[in-house]
C-alpha cells in the first residue's frame, strides 16, 4: 500500500495536481524513511569497522582515525560529482522527460568513471606520505598509509555507489538504495570478520569452533569495506541500467550516446564545482582538525575518532532526509511548481531538526555505552563520551543545515550554500579550536564545533526563508 501511495503522490507532483500539506508531509515521510535506513546502515558499517579495529589496540584505532578526514575528502569529491548528474535527472523526471534522464545516466557513467579513476590514482600515489604530512606518530604511519591506499583503490566503486543511489532517488526510488546499503553493511561485517583477525577458536554453547582468518588487521578492515562496496555497487548499477522503469537504457527503438555533451557537463559543473570547492575547503579544515588533535596524543586521536563515529548516529538520519528533500525539491522545480518546492523545504527541514534533536537526547544519555562498544580503554571511553556530550547541544541546528543544504542542491543552488558551509567551518570552528585546545584539550575542539554548527544552522534557515535558492536555472538541450 505504501508503494502505491508514493507512486500516486509522485504522479500528483509531476502532473500539476494540487497537494495538501498532509499529502506533502506523507510523501516526504515515505521517501525519507528508506533514505534514513540507508544512512544509518552506512554509519553502522563505520561503527562496526571502528569497533573491530578498536579491539586491536589504541595504535590501530589511531591509524584509522588519522586517515578518516582524508577518506571523507576523497569520498566527498565523488559525492559532489555524482550530484551534478542526479540533480539534472531529478529536474527532467519532474518534467516527465524520462528519455532526457536516461541521456544524463549514459553521459554520467562515462564522465564519472573517468573522474573517479583519476582521483583514485592520485590518492594511491600520496598514500604512504600522507600520514607523515598529517603529523601521525611513527608507530601508526605504516598501517595508516596502507589503510588509505586500499580505500583509494576502491574509490570508483564508491563513486558509482553515490551515482547509482542518486539517480534512483532522483525518480523517487529510495527503497533500492536503502536495501543495497543494508546488504553492504552485512557483507562488510562478514568480510571484516574474516580479514581483520587471524584464525582463532571461538566457544559457542560449549562447542569450540575454529574460525579462519587472514589476520590483516587495519589493512583487513579497509579491504573488507572495499570488497563489500564492489559487490553491492555491481548489483545497484545492474538494477538501474537494466531493471529500472524510468532509467533502464535497454529500450527497443531508443539509442543514445555515452559521450557527454557540453550542456550536460556545463550543468554538472554548475552544480558540482561549488560542492567540490566546498568539499576541498571543508575537508581541508577537517584535515587541519586532525593536525590540531594529533599532538594531543593517541588517546585523544582515538577518542576523537570514536566520538565522530558515534555522532554519526545523530546526523546520518539528517542526511537521509536531505536525500529525500533533494529529490522532492528537484522534481517540484522540474515540474515548475515552486509552491510545492517551498512546502517540501519546510517539511523536510522541520523533520530533520526534530529527528536529530531526539537522537541527540539519546546520544547524551548513552554516550559512554556507545564509545565503550568501540574501545575497551577506560581513558578513551571517558574522553570520547565527554566530547560527544558537548556536540549533542548542536544537533538540532546541524539538522537544519544538513537538510537545508539538500533542499538547495535539489534546486541546483550550490554556490551560496557551499560558501556558508566552508566559511563557518573556518571562521567559527578552526580558528577558535587553535586556542581552545591549548586550554581545554580535545574538549576545546568539540566546543568550537558545537558553536559553529549552531551558527551554520541559523544561516541556512535564513537562506531558505529568503527564497533565493529557487532562482537557479539549468541549461536545456537544444
Amino acid at each position: 500500500m505504501g508503494k502505491i501511495n508514493k507512486d500516486i503522490l509522485l504522479g500528483m507532483l509531476r502532473g500539476g495536481q494540487p497537494m495538501t500539506f498532509g499529502q506533502q508531509a506523507k510523501l516526504a515521510g515515505i521517501m525519507s524513511m528508506p533514505a534514513i535506513l540507508a544512512q544509518l546502515s552506512s554509519v553502522l558499517m563505520q561503527f562496526i569497522d571502528s569497533a573491530m579495529v578498536g579491539n586491536l589496540g589504541v595504535n590501530a584505532a589511531a591509524s584509522v582515525g588519522l586517515m578518516s578526514t582524508c577518506t571523507w575528502l576523497f569520498g566527498g569529491f565523488c559525492s559532489a560529482a555524482a550530484a551534478g548528474f542526479s540533480v539534472q535527472a531529478a529536474h527532467l523526471i519532474g518534467a516527465k522527460d524520462f528519455a532526457g534522464a536516461r541521456k544524463i545516466l549514459r553521459q554520467g557513467i562515462t564522465a564519472l568513471l573517468t573522474f573517479s579513476v583519476i582521483v583514485a590514482l592520485t590518492g594511491i600515489c600520496i598514500s604512504h606520505s600522507l600520514p607523515g604530512w598529517l603529523g601521525g606518530a611513527d608507530e601508526i604511519r605504516h598501517d595508516a598509509g596502507m589503510y588509505f591506499m586500499i580505500v583509494m583503490a576502491g574509490l570508483p566503486a564508491v563513486q558509482f555507489e553515490f551515482f547509482g543511489a542518486g539517480m534512483l532517488q532522483s525518480c523517487g526510488n529510495m527503497k533500492i538504495p536503502s536495501i543495497m546499503s543494508i546488504i553492504m553493511c552485512v557483507l562488510d561485517i562478514c568480510f571484516n570478520f574474516m580479514l581483520i583477525y587471524p584464525t582463532r577458536t571461538l566457544t559457542l554453547g560449549g562447542i569450540d569452533l575454529t574460525v579462519p582468518g587472514a589476520g590483516l588487521g587495519v589493512e583487513g578492515a579497509a579491504l573488507g569495506t572495499v570488497m563489500a562496496e564492489c559487490c553491492t555497487v555491481g548489483v545497484l548499477m545492474y538494477y538501474i541500467v537494466v531493471r529500472s522503469k524510468e532509467l533502464s537504457i535497454f529500450r527497443r527503438g531508443e539509442r543514445g550516446s555515452f559521450r557527454p555533451t557540453r550542456v550536460c557537463i556545463n550543468n554538472a559543473l554548475t552544480i558540482s564545482l561549488p560542492m567540490t570547492m566546498q568539499n576541498i575547503i571543508m575537508r581541508g579544515a577537517h584535515v587541519l582538525s586532525t593536525i590540531i588533535v594529533a599532538p594531543l596524543g593517541t588517546i585523544s586521536i582515538a577518542a576523537n575518532a570514536f566520538a565522530i563515529t558515534a555522532e554519526s548516529f545523530c546526523y546520518m538520519p539528517g542526511y537521509g532526509i536531505a536525500d529525500a528533500a533533494t529529490s522532492l525539491v528537484g522534481q517540484s522545480l522540474g515540474a515548475k511548481r515552486q509552491d510545492l518546492a517551498k512546502g517540501f523545504a519546510r517539511i523536510t527541514v522541520g523533520l530533520g531538526m526534530v529527528v536529530m534533536g531526539l537522537m541527540a537526547v539519546i546520544m547524551y544519555a548513552l554516550a559512554p555505552q556507545f564509545i565503550g562498544l568501540m574501545s575497551n580503554d577506560a581513558q578513551v571511553v571517558a574522553l570520547g563520551a565527554h566530547v560527544l556530550r558537548i556536540e549533542c547541544f548542536a544537533e538540532a541546528m546541524f539538522g537544519a543545515s544538513i537538510v537545508g543544504y539538500g533542499v538547495c542542491v535539489g534546486a541546483g543552488d550550490t554556490l551560496i550554500p557551499s560558501t556558508i558551509n566552508f566559511s563557518t567551518m573556518w571562521i567559527f570552528r578552526i580558528i577558535p579550536a587553535f586556542f581552545l585546545t591549548k586550554f581545554m584539550g580535545l574538549a576545546g575542539f568539540w566546543v568550537s564545533m558545537c558553536i559553529e554548527l549552531n551558527i551554520r544552522g541559523v544561516l541556512f534557515l535564513w537562506r531558505l526563508k529568503s527564497g533565493k535558492w529557487m532562482r537557479v536555472r539549468l541549461q536545456t538541450e537544444k
